[in-house]
This record gives structure tokens, sequence and C-alpha cells, in this order.
């Protein structure tokens, strides 16, 4: 799940992954890779420790397992420090324009790459009545990620899946450290830094596939299409 779907979602982080594992059940997938971006990453992880057996791969996008990778953008790790001081200028955050802006382009030196409509949507969503109670319950509600993180590392150095970390550098919310520390918990994890923001396949979807094919390709691994006889 991204900010973008969340904006549309007010099932908190730990119902979620009940709803992901039940629709993989109804579709009888009991093997998959995941890619874990942003909200997508505590789900992901929620799913890999309840079912570790069922995972192939981890593609990691700018999401986080460690506590250095965070940072107070937007004033998310000061409201789950104190919410009562800090969720008004929260509030305030979301309702703006140029901060619903800059969580698109981040530090990017290519904004031209990435589409207005990406942040307008959002802001659009976010201004409906109610939403932005949403967001801050949301928000209030990653507490339990954080508190989870030392689980989360725990899996990853006991078990190494293969690992694909592809992280787009310029993201204001989560830190480069984020994705160096995969590599110290994974160090046969594949770690890139890419030129991108948070939301990197708006600006580097070409790049991103083809490491994630190269990824596939070293372990032998094909779609169930290459299988299928012609």
């Amino acid at each position: 799940m991204t900010r973008r779907r969340r904006a549309r979602s007010a099932i908190p982080s730990i119902a979620s992954p009940r709803f992901v594992d039940r629709f993989l059940e109804q579709r009888h997938i009991a093997r998959y890779a995941l890619y874990l971006q942003d909200y997508g990453g505590p789900i992901g992880f929620r799913l890999a420790l309840a079912h570790p057996e069922r995972l192939t791969a981890l593609i990691i996008q700018n999401a986080v397992a460690h506590e250095r990778g965070l940072s107070d953008f937007g004033g998310a790790q000061s409201l789950l420090a104190d919410r009562a001081t800090h969720e008004a200028a929260v509030r305030a955050n979301l309702l703006s324009l140029e901060a619903t802006r800059q969580r698109h382009v981040g530090r990017s030196p290519h904004p031209e790459r990435i589409d207005p409509e990406a942040w307008e949507s959002e802001y659009a969503l976010l201004s409906r009545p109610g939403m932005v109670d949403i967001q801050l319950e949301l928000f209030y509600d990653y507490r339990t990620n954080v508190g989870s993180y030392p689980k989360w590392q725990a899996y990853l150095r006991d078990v190494q899946p293969p690992t694909l970390v592809v992280w787009g550098k310029h993201d204001l919310s989560f830190t480069i450290a984020g994705a160096v520390a995969y590599g110290e918990d994974l160090p046969e994890a594949e770690v890139h830094l890419l030129d991108a923001g948070h939301f990197a396949l708006d600006e580097a979807a070409p790049q991103i596939a083809e490491l994630i094919r190269s990824f596939v390709a070293v372990r032998g691994w094909t779609s169930r299409r290459e299988r299928s006889p012609k």
C-alpha cells in the first residue's frame, strides 16, 4: 500500500495483512515474492513472519524496517512521540498542496519527470471531508510498525530471504540510511540507490524493471508464461 492508496483507506496497518493474506489464499497463491513500498512494507513483513515458507523473495522500494530510516518530514515522527502537541501541525501539512507536492518530488533534481497529476490527485483526496482524520489515525498507528522493527530485523538476519533493495535517494520521508541498513542485515542483498524520490516508479520505472529482471535471472527463476509451451 502506497501513500496514494492509503488516502482511500481507513484500515490500520496491523489489520491490512489479514486482508492481503485472505486474498492470496482465495486466489490459491501459495508462493510469492513481495514488492514492498511505504505502507506495503509493514504489510509485507507481517505476511513474511506469518508464512515464511511462502516467501520466495523481497523487493524493497522505500519501505522502512529500521528506525534510522525514518525522518520527521511532515512531523510524522513528532506525532508518534507527542500527538497532542504535534497533531495540528501534521494536519496542516496534510492539507497543504505544496507539502503534498514535496512528498512526491522530494529532493529530485528532475521534478519534470513526475506527472503533476500524482500529487494533485492525492491532494484532492486528502481534501475530502474526514479524510485528514483518517490519515492522522494511520500516521499515529504507525507506532505499531516501529515497535515491530526488531522482529522484522531478526527475521531478515535469521532467514536471509533473497532481497533486492531499490531506493529513491531523494526521498524526504525515508532516509538513505534505511536502505543501507538492509545491507547490514542481509549481506547478500542487492542494494541500489536510485536518482528518484519516494515514489521511485514515477521517475525510474525502466531502471527498476531492469534491476528486477536481472535479480530474477541470476536466480534462474522464470514466470509461468515463460515456462508454458508455445
